[in-house]
This record gives structure tokens, sequence and C-alpha cells, in this order.
């Protein structure tokens, strides 16, 4: 069979064909202006939830899969997991009702070329909710694996993926055991044609239908509204609250909610006359400059956020001017990273890119930027990280239309109301890159939110 390939721009058309359906959760639009303290959007019942996720995953079944495989040269995919020990493919292919695979579970794409439509098959007791054909008869053929290879060898594909990886945790889900089963069951004629299916898993992971770009405002509204609801005096009493009390509200917080975080929340504090971040039991006070890092799990979208805030001392009606103008600098650092952006240009490119455009700009900048969606550290291209801002092997492959990224950096600056300290301005904001721009999906943070001193709660 010979291989099929298929476009960048065609695959971004193939996707954005394919109509949004109406989902019951809010539907909140993309902006690049951040709500001060919005309301959290109304959150969905268990069942609506497993409703909406059950619809995007028949729809990225439906169009991704036969887009990427086309496009990677693939004919047949085989990914394989077992129950507790899923892997992430695996784990994103489950529909809402199944939320571990079966004891053993084989899943087999297989693209018959000719424009025919991608087989979804399951050498499984199980149907995994109508997405994957049952293609296994215990009774008629007892062995699993045999099973498997039997419908591998009956398709004579050219090419066989499986997840094998060096690099990347997102396609290295076939373990050692499995790979010898299922090799061993192969004609020996067929093990020479496979390959890792690296590619395939990445571009599974990393790419945003329109039906969850619907959605992921209103996700990233919530937890923008969390945090505005942590950086308040409704959590927070100068002199009174300390760091590690605002992490265990978050968490309580979205108990609450019904949510997930997707680790555990952090909050620092930045201090005049202390080196460094001060967290843990640290008490926050008046002068203070807080940070927060938090994300939450919802709808299987994940959302990365860093927000910034000061403590007002008393008398104080804002931060004093050098701390906002450091808030100042990370904006035009986000700014001149969106414009590194393009179709096929490696992360690591548009790290040296923006780098070498900020430090010409005067910026003190450190970017640590990774895509998001189905994993917070999301599969994709890295562009940069905290300890290495120079060129990474994980930052060498292309960036690709229809990604989600979570702008995360930093610019350092001298503080001349402290002294001439040295404070870290940290920032992180989810965007979308639909191949042409960048746009923030629920905008970001460009003034800091601001924490009175004064007796009683108060907003």
């Amino acid at each position: 069979m010979t291989m099929r390939a298929v476009s960048g721009a065609a695959l971004v058309v193939a996707l954005l064909a394919q109509p949004a359906a109406a989902a019951p959760a809010p539907i909140i639009a993309m902006s690049e202006t951040e709500q001060v303290a919005p309301a959290v959007p109304p959150i969905l019942s268990a069942r609506e939830r497993a409703e909406t996720e059950n619809r995007i995953l028949a729809t990225r079944l439906d169009t991704v899969i036969p887009a990427i495989m086309r496009a990677e040269g693939i004919d047949l995919w085989l990914l394989v997991a077992r129950e507790y020990f899923e892997e992430p493919v695996v784990a994103s292919m489950l529909d809402a009702e199944s939320m571990h695979a079966r004891r053993r579970t084989i899943l087999i794409f297989h693209d018959p070329g000719g424009g025919k439509p991608v087989e979804r098959l399951t050498v499984s007791r199980y149907g995994l909710g109508g997405l994957f054909a049952p293609a296994w008869d215990p009774a008629k053929q007892p062995d699993q694996w045999q099973a498997a290879a039997d419908l591998v060898a009956a398709r004579n594909p050219a090419r066989i993926a499986v997840n094998i990886s060096d690099l990347h945790q997102f396609a290295d889900g076939m373990t050692v055991s499995q790979y010898g089963k299922f090799t061993a069951a192969l004609p020996e004629a067929m093990r020479s044609r496979i390959v890792s299916g690296e590619g395939l898993a990445i571009r599974w992971l990393e790419t945003r239908t329109p039906a969850e770009m619907e959605l992921y405002p209103a996700i990233e509204r919530t937890a923008h509204a969390v945090i505005g609801e942590a950086f308040s005096r409704k959590v927070i009493t100068p002199g009174v609250t300390t760091a590690e009390e605002v992490q265990w509200w978050y968490r309580d917080r979205l108990l609450q909610l019904g949510l997930d975080a997707w680790f555990h929340p952090s909050v620092g504090i930045q201090r005049q006359g202390v080196k460094g971040m001060l967290e843990g039991a640290e008490v926050i006070r008046p002068g203070d400059l807080l940070w927060t890092d938090f994300g939450i799990t919802y709808l299987r979208l994940n959302t990365d956020t860093q927000h910034l805030a000061y403590v007002l001392k008393p008398g104080e009606t804002e931060a004093p001017a050098g701390i906002r103008q450091g808030l100042a600098a990370t904006n035009v650092l986000q700014d001149i990273l969106l414009r590194q952006f393009a179709v096929g240009r490696s992360g690591n490119e548009a790290l040296a890119r923006a780098r070498a455009e900020a430090m010409a700009a005067g910026l003190d900048p450190s970017i640590y930027s990774h895509p998001i969606g189905l994993h917070g550290h999301g599969a994709g291209p890295s562009i940069g990280f905290w300890d290495n801002q120079n060129a990474d092997p994980r930052g060498a492959a292309p960036i690709r239309a229809n990604t989600a990224w979570s702008i995360e950096l930093t610019t350092y600056a001298a503080v001349p109301e402290w002294g001439g300290q040295r404070i870290d301005f940290r920032a992180e904001e989810n965007a979308f890159f639909d191949g042409k721009t960048v746009r923030f999906i629920d905008g970001h943070e460009t003034s800091l939110t601001l924490i009175p001193s004064g007796p009683g709660p108060g907003q």
C-alpha cells in the first residue's frame, strides 16, 4: 500500500470545515481583555459533562484521525493499554463512561485509502461507547494478541505505527512486554513495517478542534474567576493569612465546584528587602507582591495561569510605579513571543527570535512556554525552559496550526521604590494559534490585582 500525504494547510481546512455542534456548556467568546474579578460560569452536571466530552471525542476521532494518519503516511496505528495503566493517547480516547481501559484494550486505526473512512476497531470485549467496533471473539480465537495480529495481517499495511519514543512521554506508551507479544504474533515478514507512532501521538494530542475551542474560553474564565476570589479580601487578610492557606483554599474551592486541579496551586510572596520568593507558612503583609500559579482540568481541557497581585499599604491606592512598570515589561515580552508563532517554525527558533528581540528592547527575559490542552504540559514543541534558554531537543518540532499554548514567561527588573531590588514579574496565560494569529483565550493580566489592607473583608 502506498503512503498518503496531506499538507498542513489541508489539515487546517479539514478541521475548520467541521461545524462545532451546540454545547450545553456556557459559550464565551475569546477575548484579549481579561475581566476583573469575573463570576464563575455555570458548571455542568456529571451527565452534561459526559455528553459534552463524548460529543467532542466523536468529532475528534472522525476528523483528526484521518487527517493526521494521511499527513504522517501511516496505514495502521495500533495502541495498547491495560486497566489502570492507560497510556496518554488511549486515555484520551476513552469515552466518559469508560473511565479506564478494561483488562487489556487494543485499539486499531486502519486507513484503507481511496478516500474511504478510517476503520476504528478494538480488540477487546467491549466497544468503548460505540466509538470503536469490537473486533475480537474469544470463543473463536482465545489469544488476544493473535487476534490483533491477524487483523493487522489481513489489512496488509505498508507502515504499522506503535507508540515508541525516546523523547516524548506522550508517544512512548507501548511497553516492552506488549511489544514483544505483538511482534511475536505478527507474521515475520511484516515486523520490519513497524515504525514509531510519535508523530501521530503528538498531533492527536496537540490538535484543538472548533468544538473544543468553543468551550475553552468558559473553562479559562472559570480559572480566572477562582484566582480573582483567591486574590481578594474574601480569602486574604493581610497580617493574618499565610501563603499556604491560600494554596489550600484553592483546593477546597475546587472541591466545592466539583472540579480538579491538575497540579497543587502555588502562592509566593516577594517582599521589599527579602531576596527570592517566600512561600509556605509565611504571612502575607501589606506591601507584598503576590504570585500564584493555578490550573484546572474541566471537560478534559486544562488551564495554566500565573497572576500577580499587590497588597496595598495603608493609605496606598495603587502599587508603586516600579512594580507597575515591571508587569508592563512582561506584557511587552508576551507580545514579542506571540509575534514569533508561524506554522513550521520550531519552538527553538521561536525562542531564539523572541529572546533576541526582547533583549534588543532592553528587557531581561526568561521564556518557558508550552502547549496545553488535553494535558497541562501538553504535547508539542516547547518554547524554552526556565532552566534552559537555549535550543533543546524538546523544542525542535514545528509549531502547527490549531494548537493551544500556555504563554509562560517572566521579565526581571529593578524596582526603584524597593531600593533597586531585582523582582521577578511572572505571567502565564493561555492562547490559541489558528495558523495565522495567536489570540488569548480569555484575555491576559495587564494590571495588578490590588488587595486592600484596611479592616474587614472587601473587594
